[in-house]
């Protein structure tokens, strides 16, 4: 059964997130080498009960004080993306962006339920370029 293999935080102002993170939970974060600004976030050590996410500046409008949350980023690792993707087609849903090498980690796209929230699918491929 497919679960989730990491988490997205979104914030208007990244070193601030990193900052409340690190200091309330003693997450640690490392800047991705990548092209876009993004930052590893490691919540334990391995073995230890827990995921493992990532943190990246907000791209649409900030969530509204005191009001219920309604959306987040959750990305499950699957055997076979191609397949997978096809199956979010066959349930009535949509990829809203397209399959992407993670090089050396694997290959990522993300849909949407049928609720309109996004979601992160990915399979693991190191050799993925």
């Amino acid at each position: 059964m497919p679960r989730p293999v990491h988490f997205e935080i979104q914030a208007a102002d990244p070193k601030r997130a990193i900052a409340f993170y690190t200091g309330l939970f003693g997450w640690t974060f490392n800047k991705w080498e990548g092209p876009q600004d993004y930052w590893l976030i490691k919540t334990g050590e391995p073995g230890t009960m827990g995921i493992d996410g990532g943190l990246l500046p907000r791209q649409g409008p900030p969530p509204v004080p005191m009001q219920a949350v309604n959306a987040y980023v959750c990305t499950i690792g699957v055997a076979d993306l191609d397949a997978t993707l096809k199956r979010v087609g066959e349930l009535g849903t949509m990829v809203v962006v397209p399959k992407m090498a993670i090089p050396s980690v694997g290959w990522l796209a993300y849909a949407n339920d049928t609720e309109g929230n996004i979601f992160g699918m990915m399979q693991v491929d190191a050799a993925a370029k």
